[in-house]
């Protein structure tokens, strides 16, 4: 049983719009939501570099596979910076490690499609940076400290991601007849898989009202939807392309659009390890790490005969 004065004292804290820091006091089961959900986001910027790693060589052409082969390290970056962050709450990155390797942990769904065509290339930068980047925005002005400076860099790369995949659809678009079916193609298998990758709906998300007290999230799922939604549509349009929803409408009384009913057994059964490329990705990931232990084996032999020069 957690001290009531200590609870009280942090969750005034919060109130007042404070930071929470890796020394400062914090109930055990706010450590425990800022460690699932951090490492679930660092977990998804290293698998979430598979599908697109696939398409450095294929790329169009040196410019475009530059800026690929740019946002891969970018989002290698993000993972090593989120794993740090995690590590404050005290949590090594071995034991995050293992959790995802024993199914304990996640990362986000969105990264258990295949990517067929460079088309998806485009409406990964499009659709899913742009959604990460409405959630990212939000979680930038949430109450842990290491998490929201890291959002706040992160978002600055993702943002250029975002545009590197909207001009790849909007070069597809006005392209040859089988171009912008290509763009069509893609829009079509990414968008419901984007929508959901949000998280599920506010009814049955377990943890959004703790989290919102806590001020760890500052909009609910649902809320995050509808933002990207009302953003996005409009982009479709410009691009010439149309949303894979026929209950899409805009709502003139609310100023927002309205999406039709979404295939949560489909979320949820990829969260559960029955995607398309769950497994795949999961062993490339794993095999990942054991690949490259004798990097990470020399590089600590190197620190400690380094620190032992110094002591010398």
């Amino acid at each position: 049983m957690e001290d009531p004065i200590l609870l009280a004292k942090f969750q005034e804290k919060i109130d007042k719009g404070l930071k929470i820091e890796p020394k400062d006091w914090m109930p055990e089961a706010y450590r425990k939501q800022l460690i699932r959900m951090m490492s679930q986001h660092a977990h998804s910027e290293i698998v979430g570099m598979l599908p697109e790693g696939n398409w450095i060589t294929r790329a169009p052409s040196l410019r475009r596979k530059a800026v690929l082969l740019a946002k891969v390290q970018d989002e290698a970056g993000h993972g090593l910076y989120l794993y740090s962050a995690t590590e404050t709450l005290g949590i090594d990155r071995t034991e995050l490690l293992n959790q995802l390797f024993t199914g304990k942990a996640k990362y986000s769904s969105i990264f258990n499609y295949p990517s067929l065509t460079w088309a998806d290339i485009g409406a990964i930068g499009w659709l899913v940076d742009g959604a990460a980047i409405m959630n990212q925005t939000m979680l930038a002005k949430g109450s842990y400290g290491p998490y929201s400076r890291a959002m706040i860099r992160i978002c600055k790369e993702e943002s250029f991601h975002n545009r590197q995949g909207y001009e790849i659809m909007l070069t597809l678009s006005n392209g040859r007849a089988e171009q912008k079916a290509m763009a069509q193609d893609a829009l079509n298998r990414w968008w419901w898989p984007a929508i959901m990758m949000l998280g599920p709906s506010d009814a049955a998300s377990p943890n959004t009202e703790q989290l919102m007290r806590w001020k760890v999230k500052l909009e609910t799922n649902d809320e995050i939807r509808h933002r990207f939604i009302d953003r996005t549509v409009p982009q479709a349009d410009f691009l010439g392309l149309t949303i894979p929803d026929v209950a899409m409408k805009f709502n003139e009384t609310t100023g927002h659009y309205e999406h039709g009913e979404i295939n949560w057994k489909e979320f949820f059964d990829v969260v559960a390890g029955n995607g398309p490329c769950n497994k795949k990705r999961l062993k490339a990931r794993v095999d990942a790490d054991k690949n490259g232990a004798w990097v990470r084996e020399a590089a600590n032999a190197y620190a400690a005969k380094k620190a032992a020069a110094r002591a010398a």
